[in-house]
């Protein structure tokens, strides 16, 4: 084993390609808390995290005065045994959105140092359950796009052989949704999946109410419903309705899903990493998830879920939203539609480090 001996922290701000909005906000930058860490034979791993415009500055802060200069000296090998000295560490402010992110960037870059020094790739590493996932996209779905250009996405990725598209739901009238669902169900046709997504918009009785409306568009989930908080309100929707639903990119424990899937209150876990706390924490809800007879549907951050979705027997889908193509060489695989996970050494990342220090906000580096 080796030591850490150097750290890097970068945050870069990266603009959506396109304009993206929900029932609740507008997705309109991505900062991204960016980890580089050498050990002490000058193997390199390199990882992430991101938010959605607000809280960076906070995150960088945590990472250099709080967590960073806990690492050097540490043997990189010991993953599991980083992840909670620096969970603890930070107990004070755990469990919560600004430390997973934190800690997210820092289990990555492990992650990636472990596999370049074993020269495996995640995918293998993490599991080895398949070389291809199932794909869905996102990004012609939002909820300011009219029901025509929904339309044209879903049969334009469809015909690239993805198995599904995602429709924004949150519309001030149920029948609204309805109009936007049904016109892309009517033009797609019955063998290709429409998950929704409310981005924890509506009440429970709203939820319900809607939930009625959708069964009969068959919708492959109802995403976030309520707020994630309130596990009894998804529990009593998820018994309320045949439509499946769907948590996790707004949970940030493993307890958290255990509540969730004790209870019944989902039928989809869409661990996220950059919200759960790095691939180690995103690994242990994936086989807890796989315990409860649950998939895994992971959201966001396509180019490092393609590999841990591949890794475990229940990954289900990939959701397609490329964010990182202007601080990257490499692209996320897709063949017949699926996504395919990279078999390069580590996260299978190629960055373009060039771009990340032209694009960085600052840099702070420990030794």
């Amino acid at each position: 084993m080796t030591k850490i001996a150097r750290i890097e922290v970068f945050l870069v701000d990266l603009k959506p390609a396109t304009k993206r909005t929900d029932a609740i906000q507008s997705f309109v930058s991505q900062e991204t808390p960016i980890v580089r860490i050498t050990d002490a034979d000058g193997i390199q791993g390199i990882g992430y995290s991101y938010t959605i415009g607000t809280g960076g500055s906070s995150v960088l802060a945590l990472l250099n005065d709080h967590l960073c200069p806990r690492l050097i000296g540490a043997e990189a090998e010991e993953i599991e045994g980083i992840w909670r000295k620096l969970f603890f560490h930070t107990h004070a402010t755990t469990v919560g959105a600004l430390t997973s992110i934190a800690l997210a960037a820092i289990d990555t870059a492990l992650w990636d140092l472990r596999g370049r020094r074993a020269k495996l790739p995640l995918w293998r590493m993490a599991g080895g359950a398949k070389n291809a996932v199932p794909l869905y996209s996102t990004e012609g779905g939002w909820l300011h796009i009219e029901p025509a250009a929904l339309v044209d996405d879903a049969l334009a990725v469809k015909a690239k052989g993805f198995s599904g598209a995602k429709i924004k739901i949150g519309r001030p009238h149920v029948a609204e949704d309805v109009a936007r669902l049904r016109a892309v169900r009517d033009a797609v046709g019955p063998g290709f999946e429409i998950m929704t997504d409310a981005n924890q918009g509506f009440t429970l009785s709203e939820a319900i109410r809607r939930a009625r409306h959708y069964e009969e568009l068959d919708i492959a989930w109802f995403e976030e419903p309520v707020h994630a908080d309130d596990v009894e309100a998804h529990a009593q929707l998820t018994r309320s309705t045949s439509v499946p639903i769907a948590v996790g990119e707004s949970l940030y424990s493993i307890s958290q899903f255990k509540d969730y899937l004790v209870r019944g209150a989902c039928t989809i876990v869409q661990v996220d990493v950059g919200r759960i706390g790095g691939i180690t924490p995103w690994l242990k809800v994936a086989h807890l998830a796989e315990a409860h007879n649950v998939s895994v549907c992971p959201h966001f951050l396509m180019e490092l879920h393609v590999s841990l979705a591949a890794a475990v027997p229940n990954g289900r889908y990939v959701e397609y939203i490329p964010q990182l193509d202007p601080i990257t060489h490499s692209r996320m695989q897709i063949r017949d539609g699926m996504a395919v996970p990279s078999d390069d050494a580590g996260l299978g990342i190629e960055w373009d480090l060039g771009a990340i220090e032209r694009l960085t906000l600052g840099c702070i580096v420990h030794r």
